[in-house]
């Protein structure tokens, strides 16, 4: 099976009553239009996007009236920032920045993937986190920049 488009979201369609199957990916796989993976009951799946679309934990790669091939992104070892002020945030900001890190934003708190140096640069900083096992919605999205 070649899978060319999203059908959906399971935030949105419901599944009941529908087998599931799941393909699980990495955060780092979301952003690949081409791959060929195989779903947690051993079925191999082709997809080939024809939109310049990240998958997103959830998506629905297949449906029919009873079965449902569903995106899911593994856990990533993340560093989970909490800034007291805003002094901190625009501090830690402009360093992630320099770096060229992308980071995700949940309610209160910042997100980036595990980086001995970025831990490093955080306890200079003085700026509360934690190390944890965490489960992102979306791809971590490098920016290409050069400063030439």
């Amino acid at each position: 099976m070649i899978i060319t488009e999203i059908v959906g979201n399971v935030d949105d369609i419901s599944s009941v009553g529908r087998h599931i199957e799941r393909v699980y990916f990495s955060s780092d796989d979301l952003v690949k239009r081409i791959q060929r993976v195989t779903t947690d009951h051993g079925n191999e799946v082709g997809i080939r996007l024809a939109d310049p679309k990240d998958l997103v934990d959830g998506d629905i790669l297949y449906m029919d009236e009873r079965n449902m091939i569903i995106v899911s992104v593994k856990s990533d070892d993340l560093l989970v920032l909490r800034p007291l002020s805003m002094q901190q945030m625009g501090e830690i900001a402009h360093q992630l920045g320099n770096r060229h890190l992308p980071a995700q934003f949940e309610e209160e708190v910042m997100l980036v993937q595990y980086d001995y140096l970025v831990e490093e640069l955080l306890v200079q900083l003085e700026i509360p986190y934690t190390r944890e096992e965490r489960k992102v919605k979306k791809a971590f999205r490098h920016i290409g920049h050069s400063h030439g």
